[in-house]
Protein backbone atom coordinates (compact mmCIF):
# COMPACT_ATOMS: atom_id res chain seq x y z
CA UNK A 1 0.00 0.00 0.00
CA UNK A 2 1.01 3.55 -1.36
CA UNK A 3 2.66 5.94 1.72
CA UNK A 4 -0.50 8.38 0.39
CA UNK A 5 -2.98 5.59 0.71
CA UNK A 6 -2.08 4.38 4.17
CA UNK A 7 -2.47 7.66 5.45
CA UNK A 8 -5.74 8.27 4.22
CA UNK A 9 -6.53 5.19 5.50
CA UNK A 10 -5.28 5.85 9.11
CA UNK A 11 -6.99 9.40 9.55
CA UNK A 12 -10.10 7.78 8.75
CA UNK A 13 -10.40 4.61 10.50
CA UNK A 14 -7.19 5.18 13.70
CA UNK A 15 -8.41 6.43 16.69
CA UNK A 16 -5.41 8.60 16.65
CA UNK A 17 -2.19 8.45 14.16
CA UNK A 18 1.49 10.22 15.90
CA UNK A 19 4.28 11.48 13.75
CA UNK A 20 7.35 13.46 15.06
CA UNK A 21 9.07 16.56 13.34
CA UNK A 22 12.63 15.07 11.53
CA UNK A 23 15.21 16.65 9.39
CA UNK A 24 17.19 14.75 7.85
CA UNK A 25 16.62 10.53 7.46
CA UNK A 26 18.87 9.35 10.50
CA UNK A 27 16.22 11.19 12.85
CA UNK A 28 13.60 9.79 9.90
CA UNK A 29 14.87 6.36 10.95
CA UNK A 30 15.04 6.46 14.53
CA UNK A 31 11.43 8.34 14.48
CA UNK A 32 10.29 5.11 12.66
CA UNK A 33 12.76 2.91 15.29
CA UNK A 34 10.78 4.36 17.94
CA UNK A 35 7.15 3.47 16.51
CA UNK A 36 6.08 6.63 15.28
CA UNK A 37 3.40 6.41 12.50
CA UNK A 38 5.01 8.84 10.02
CA UNK A 39 7.67 11.71 10.08
CA UNK A 40 7.05 15.78 9.95
CA UNK A 41 9.19 17.11 7.34
CA UNK A 42 9.54 20.05 9.61
CA UNK A 43 10.39 23.71 8.45
CA UNK A 44 11.43 24.76 11.86
CA UNK A 45 13.68 21.90 12.23
CA UNK A 46 15.50 22.12 9.15
CA UNK A 47 15.57 25.84 9.18
CA UNK A 48 17.17 25.44 12.79
CA UNK A 49 19.44 22.82 11.34
CA UNK A 50 20.81 24.94 8.65
CA UNK A 51 21.72 27.82 11.73
CA UNK A 52 18.64 30.45 9.91
CA UNK A 53 15.29 31.37 11.75
CA UNK A 54 12.25 29.98 10.37
CA UNK A 55 10.48 32.59 8.77
CA UNK A 56 10.54 31.34 4.89
CA UNK A 57 14.23 31.52 4.75
CA UNK A 58 15.16 28.20 3.93
CA UNK A 59 13.82 27.47 -0.16
CA UNK A 60 11.57 25.24 -1.58
CA UNK A 61 14.15 23.57 -3.11
CA UNK A 62 16.33 23.04 0.13
CA UNK A 63 13.47 21.57 2.08
CA UNK A 64 12.04 19.44 -0.76
CA UNK A 65 15.59 17.68 -1.41
CA UNK A 66 15.62 16.76 2.52
CA UNK A 67 11.58 15.38 2.42
CA UNK A 68 12.88 13.43 -0.81
CA UNK A 69 15.33 12.24 1.23
CA UNK A 70 13.38 11.34 4.27
CA UNK A 71 11.13 9.58 2.17
CA UNK A 72 13.44 7.51 0.36
CA UNK A 73 14.98 6.45 4.08
CA UNK A 74 11.66 5.03 5.51
CA UNK A 75 8.61 3.57 4.30
CA UNK A 76 6.28 5.54 7.00
CA UNK A 77 4.61 8.60 5.24
CA UNK A 78 6.29 11.55 5.35
CA UNK A 79 4.03 14.80 5.64
CA UNK A 80 5.77 17.92 4.62
CA UNK A 81 5.33 21.25 6.48
CA UNK A 82 5.13 23.41 3.37
CA UNK A 83 4.00 26.71 5.60
CA UNK A 84 2.57 29.35 3.26
CA UNK A 85 3.42 27.00 0.27
CA UNK A 86 6.09 29.30 -0.80
CA UNK A 87 3.71 32.00 -2.30
CA UNK A 88 0.39 32.38 -3.94
CA UNK A 89 -1.96 29.51 -5.49
CA UNK A 90 0.44 29.01 -8.72
CA UNK A 91 2.85 28.51 -5.98
CA UNK A 92 0.88 25.67 -4.68
CA UNK A 93 -0.05 24.12 -7.82
CA UNK A 94 4.27 23.38 -8.16
CA UNK A 95 4.99 22.80 -4.73
CA UNK A 96 2.06 19.91 -4.26
CA UNK A 97 3.40 18.68 -7.68
CA UNK A 98 6.98 18.33 -6.86
CA UNK A 99 6.57 17.00 -3.19
CA UNK A 100 4.02 14.55 -4.33
CA UNK A 101 6.97 13.45 -7.27
CA UNK A 102 9.61 13.38 -3.99
CA UNK A 103 7.68 10.79 -1.90
CA UNK A 104 5.74 12.82 0.42
CA UNK A 105 2.28 11.77 1.68
CA UNK A 106 0.82 14.95 2.76
CA UNK A 107 1.49 18.60 3.03
CA UNK A 108 0.43 21.01 5.13
CA UNK A 109 -0.27 24.47 3.97
CA UNK A 110 -0.91 27.34 6.83
CA UNK A 111 -2.88 30.45 6.15
CA UNK A 112 -0.08 32.95 6.81
CA UNK A 113 1.53 35.60 4.54
CA UNK A 114 4.64 34.95 2.89
CA UNK A 115 7.24 35.24 4.21
CA UNK A 116 6.33 34.38 7.75
CA UNK A 117 7.48 33.99 11.27
CA UNK A 118 6.96 30.46 13.36
CA UNK A 119 3.96 30.11 15.17
CA UNK A 120 5.69 30.04 18.83
CA UNK A 121 7.74 33.46 18.26
CA UNK A 122 6.83 36.07 21.21
CA UNK A 123 5.83 38.97 19.00
CA UNK A 124 6.59 37.33 15.85
CA UNK A 125 4.48 38.62 12.62
CA UNK A 126 1.56 36.29 12.44
CA UNK A 127 -0.80 37.82 9.70
CA UNK A 128 -3.35 35.81 7.72
CA UNK A 129 -4.35 35.93 4.49
CA UNK A 130 -7.55 36.76 3.52
CA UNK A 131 -10.57 32.97 3.92
CA UNK A 132 -11.04 33.72 0.30
CA UNK A 133 -7.59 33.37 -0.85
CA UNK A 134 -6.38 30.48 1.07
CA UNK A 135 -9.45 28.72 0.17
CA UNK A 136 -8.19 29.59 -3.61
CA UNK A 137 -4.59 28.00 -2.38
CA UNK A 138 -6.45 24.60 -0.78
CA UNK A 139 -8.55 24.35 -4.28
CA UNK A 140 -5.30 24.60 -6.12
CA UNK A 141 -3.57 21.74 -3.61
CA UNK A 142 -6.09 19.72 -4.48
CA UNK A 143 -6.13 20.03 -8.39
CA UNK A 144 -2.22 19.96 -8.38
CA UNK A 145 -2.37 15.91 -7.02
CA UNK A 146 -2.08 12.96 -9.28
CA UNK A 147 -2.50 10.47 -6.65
CA UNK A 148 -6.15 10.86 -5.30
CA UNK A 149 -5.32 9.73 -2.32
CA UNK A 150 -2.11 12.48 -1.12
CA UNK A 151 -3.58 14.08 1.67
CA UNK A 152 -3.93 18.01 1.62
CA UNK A 153 -3.95 19.80 5.41
CA UNK A 154 -5.40 23.24 5.74
CA UNK A 155 -3.67 24.96 8.84
CA UNK A 156 -5.23 27.66 10.47
CA UNK A 157 -2.97 29.90 12.90
CA UNK A 158 -5.96 32.11 13.60
CA UNK A 159 -5.64 31.29 17.13
CA UNK A 160 -2.14 31.82 17.33
CA UNK A 161 -2.63 35.41 15.73
CA UNK A 162 -4.95 36.08 18.46
CA UNK A 163 -8.25 36.48 16.64
CA UNK A 164 -10.32 33.85 18.41
CA UNK A 165 -12.34 30.61 18.59
CA UNK A 166 -15.08 32.07 16.21
CA UNK A 167 -12.36 33.21 13.32
CA UNK A 168 -10.89 29.98 14.01
CA UNK A 169 -13.96 27.80 13.86
CA UNK A 170 -15.22 30.22 10.10
CA UNK A 171 -11.67 29.63 8.71
CA UNK A 172 -11.92 25.75 9.50
CA UNK A 173 -15.51 25.40 8.20
CA UNK A 174 -14.37 27.53 4.43
CA UNK A 175 -11.06 25.79 4.53
CA UNK A 176 -13.52 22.05 4.60
CA UNK A 177 -15.78 23.67 1.93
CA UNK A 178 -12.78 24.44 -0.36
CA UNK A 179 -11.77 20.50 -0.11
CA UNK A 180 -8.89 20.28 2.76
CA UNK A 181 -8.33 16.41 3.53
CA UNK A 182 -7.77 17.36 7.04
CA UNK A 183 -7.49 21.11 9.43
CA UNK A 184 -4.73 21.33 11.34
CA UNK A 185 -5.57 24.14 14.15
CA UNK A 186 -2.72 25.29 16.15
CA UNK A 187 -2.51 27.48 19.51
CA UNK A 188 0.38 28.83 21.57
CA UNK A 189 -1.55 29.10 25.02
CA UNK A 190 0.36 27.01 27.63
CA UNK A 191 -2.85 24.58 28.77
CA UNK A 192 -4.71 22.89 26.11
CA UNK A 193 -7.87 24.77 27.06
CA UNK A 194 -8.66 26.75 23.55
CA UNK A 195 -7.55 23.25 21.44
CA UNK A 196 -9.70 21.03 23.66
CA UNK A 197 -13.08 24.08 23.09
CA UNK A 198 -12.31 24.39 19.48
CA UNK A 199 -11.91 19.97 18.97
CA UNK A 200 -14.91 19.98 20.92
CA UNK A 201 -17.17 21.87 19.06
CA UNK A 202 -15.94 20.92 15.87
CA UNK A 203 -18.71 19.51 13.52
CA UNK A 204 -17.77 18.11 10.52
CA UNK A 205 -16.47 14.68 9.05
CA UNK A 206 -12.86 16.18 8.18
CA UNK A 207 -10.33 14.84 11.02
CA UNK A 208 -8.56 17.59 13.06
CA UNK A 209 -4.55 17.55 13.53
CA UNK A 210 -2.52 19.59 16.32
CA UNK A 211 0.42 20.26 17.46
CA UNK A 212 1.07 20.21 21.49
CA UNK A 213 4.45 22.00 21.90
CA UNK A 214 2.91 24.73 24.35
CA UNK A 215 0.33 22.63 26.35
CA UNK A 216 2.48 19.06 26.65
CA UNK A 217 0.21 17.88 29.24
CA UNK A 218 -1.96 17.23 26.60
CA UNK A 219 -1.08 13.81 26.32
CA UNK A 220 -2.45 11.02 23.81
CA UNK A 221 -5.13 9.38 25.91
CA UNK A 222 -6.75 13.03 26.38
CA UNK A 223 -6.33 13.55 22.53
CA UNK A 224 -8.01 10.26 22.13
CA UNK A 225 -10.76 11.18 24.13
CA UNK A 226 -11.77 14.28 21.79
CA UNK A 227 -12.49 12.05 19.23
CA UNK A 228 -12.14 14.39 16.69
CA UNK A 229 -8.55 14.97 16.20
CA UNK A 230 -7.15 12.24 14.36
CA UNK A 231 -3.84 13.22 14.02
CA UNK A 232 -1.13 14.40 16.81
CA UNK A 233 2.52 15.79 15.52
CA UNK A 234 5.23 16.11 17.40
CA UNK A 235 7.00 19.28 16.05
CA UNK A 236 10.03 19.86 17.65
CA UNK A 237 11.41 17.45 19.71
CA UNK A 238 14.21 15.82 17.55
CA UNK A 239 15.70 19.11 17.08
CA UNK A 240 15.20 20.44 20.80
CA UNK A 241 16.50 17.11 21.99
CA UNK A 242 19.88 17.45 19.50
CA UNK A 243 20.70 21.28 20.60
CA UNK A 244 20.73 20.08 24.28
CA UNK A 245 22.57 17.03 23.72
CA UNK A 246 25.51 18.71 21.07
CA UNK A 247 25.66 21.39 23.92
CA UNK A 248 26.45 19.19 26.60
CA UNK A 249 28.80 16.80 24.85
CA UNK A 250 31.09 19.54 22.92
CA UNK A 251 30.99 21.14 25.76
CA UNK A 252 32.24 18.22 28.26
CA UNK A 253 34.73 17.46 25.76
CA UNK A 254 36.34 21.49 25.70
CA UNK A 255 36.27 21.39 29.76
CA UNK A 256 37.37 17.91 30.40
CA UNK A 257 40.03 18.81 27.05
CA UNK A 258 39.09 15.51 25.70
CA UNK A 259 36.34 12.26 24.88
CA UNK A 260 37.12 9.86 27.87
CA UNK A 261 34.41 11.35 29.98
CA UNK A 262 31.62 11.61 27.10
CA UNK A 263 32.39 8.12 25.45
CA UNK A 264 31.10 6.09 27.81
CA UNK A 265 27.54 7.69 27.67
CA UNK A 266 27.23 8.65 23.76
CA UNK A 267 25.72 5.79 21.52
CA UNK A 268 28.73 3.40 20.11
CA UNK A 269 30.07 4.23 16.60
CA UNK A 270 28.71 0.30 16.12
CA UNK A 271 25.15 1.24 17.58
CA UNK A 272 25.63 4.33 14.58
CA UNK A 273 26.73 1.57 12.07
CA UNK A 274 23.64 -0.37 13.11
CA UNK A 275 21.18 2.73 12.18
CA UNK A 276 22.98 3.68 9.08
CA UNK A 277 22.41 0.24 7.73
CA UNK A 278 25.69 -1.07 7.24
CA UNK A 279 24.97 -5.05 8.56
CA UNK A 280 23.03 -4.93 5.80
CA UNK A 281 25.09 -3.17 3.24
CA UNK A 282 28.08 -5.87 4.52
CA UNK A 283 25.45 -9.10 3.68
CA UNK A 284 24.93 -7.41 0.36
CA UNK A 285 28.74 -7.28 -0.07
CA UNK A 286 28.93 -10.99 0.72
CA UNK A 287 25.90 -11.59 -1.64
CA UNK A 288 27.25 -9.87 -4.86
CA UNK A 289 31.02 -8.55 -4.61
CA UNK A 290 32.93 -11.04 -6.74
Amino acid sequence: MRPTTRLRAALRERPLTHIIGAHNPLGAMLAVEAGFDGIWASGFELSAAMGVPDASIVSMTQHLEITRAMAAAVDAPVVADIDTGFGNAINVIHAVRQYEAAGAAAVVIEDKHFPKDTSLLAGGRQDLVSTSEFQGKIEAARSARRDADFVVVARTEALIAGLGHGEAMARAHAYVAAGADAVLVHSKQKTPDEIVAFARAWDRDIPLAIVPTAYPQLDEAAIQALRTVRLVIYGNHGVRAIVGALRETFGQIRRERGAAGVDARIPSVETVFEVQGVPAMKRDERRFLR
